[in-house]
């Protein structure tokens, strides 16, 4: 078997995607294009695409600027909060200081906190998740999408209508069609590319302003991906790991590496920015609209709905789609939600799919690489 060797400059274009959508954001800022800022999987994306906005992520995965943020925030807060309040607070995040609106979801508590010290020096609009899936918690979401739809339009003087919503509905989809496309080749077996290299597809879209853009430049690789493997190049067996838990990114990505590097490949990530942000479609043709973008968001399996039960039925799916050998959970210190959650998940895989599970906690230091190479391969080699 051939490892890939003509593809990684097209997956290193993808990792390279957030530095190249500074100048990409500064321009469209430049013509007078709306920029709206997110931090979650949550946001209802198709509200601002419908009023010509672009939307980026600011969720900043580097500890860069956590001792700046530790003047204001408790040191014992989870890194991904206190990195993103860092770099706002610096100015040191392009995207941030090029964003006219930051929006914001009441996810977990620190976060919560967090919006209220970032509206201080920037325009935040703050919209009301509820914790349950239920018919009220659904009631409650699709007025809040319509509350964040009408401050659109005081905001930016603009009228948005549902035609216009209904068309960014059809582009999102087409985009999480081509993604959800690319990342299920991973259920062949050998895997026909790193979890390293679809990480840097499934991450560098979440930098693409133009989110028309995406089908068609992810399904190119799709293409030269099915391609490549026909033809016998593919990685050797190994070891097929699916990775959960908190948001992966940046400093984090050391736990791909960490199993990679030691005989294992990640065949699918049900995190945030993997599976769990486009297995999912709007109904195109719903008579409520609005509706439909709630009942689409909502049913995201987050650690902070309880109960919990979408994240598990993804979970168990995923483990037998991709005919996974063992979980490795990663928690972010501090993540309260995830780290209580942790043990529904081992018990989930141990005791319903019969699967080995590892959890390791870390935060965006580089101090515990060699700790996390030693619990990773021996994990590994215990498969």
């Amino acid at each position: 078997m051939e490892l890939i060797k003509e593809l990684p400059d097209v997956f290193e274009e993808f990792a390279e995607q957030r530095q190249k959508s500074f100048l990409a954001i500064k321009e469209l800022k430049d013509r007078g294009v709306p920029v709206v800022g997110t931090f979650c999987t949550y946001f209802p994306v198709e509200i601002a695409m419908a009023m010509g906005a672009a939307t980026v992520s600011l969720c900043s995965t580097s500890d860069e600027t956590i001792p700046a943020a530790e003047k204001d925030l408790p040191k014992n807060l989870c890194p991904l909060i206190k990195s993103s309040y860092g770099f706002a607070a610096t100015k040191k995040c392009p995207f941030f200081y090029f964003s006219d609106l930051v929006v914001g979801e009441t996810t977990c508590d620190g976060k919560k906190k967090m919006y209220e010290y970032l509206g201080q020096f920037k325009d935040v609009f703050t919209m009301e998740l509820p914790n349950r899936q239920t018919k009220d918690g659904l009631t409650l979401w699709k007025n809040e999408i319509i509350r964040f739809k009408e401050y659109l339009e005081q905001k930016f003087h603009v009228a948005i209508t549902e035609e216009q919503i209904r068309n960014a509905v059809k582009i999102q989809n087409e985009g999480r069609v081509a993604l959800k496309r690319l990342y299920e080749l991973m259920r062949l077996d050998p895997a026909p590319m790193t979890g390293q290299e679809l990480f840097s597809v499934l991450y560098g879209s979440t930098f693409k302003p133009d989110r028309s853009k995406i089908p068609g430049e992810v399904n190119a690789i799709a293409d030269r991906v099915e391609k490549e493997y026909a033809e016998g190049k593919m990685l050797e067996k190994k070891p097929r790991i699916l990775v959960t838990g908190c948001p992966i990114g940046g400093a984090t990505e050391k736990v791909i590496k960490a199993i990679e590097d030691n005989g294992g490949v990640v065949v699918t990530f049900e995190n945030c920015g993997g599976a769990k942000s486009v297995d999912r479609l709007v109904e195109e043709d719903a008579e409520d609209i609005y509706e439909a973008i709630a009942k689409r968001y909502l049913s995201i399996g987050c650690s902070v709905m309880t109960p919990n039960p979408n994240r598990i039925e993804l979970l168990g799916r995923l483990i037998d789609e991709y005919q996974v050998d063992g979980v490795v959970e990663m928690i972010l210190q501090a993540c309260h939600t995830y780290n209580v959650e942790s043990l529904g998940i081992r018990r989930f895989v141990n005791d319903e799919k019969h699967k080995p599970y590892i959890s390791v906690e870390t935060d965006y230091s580089q101090a515990d690489i060699g700790q996390l190479n030693t619990r990773i391969a021996a994990f590994i080699e215990m498969l």
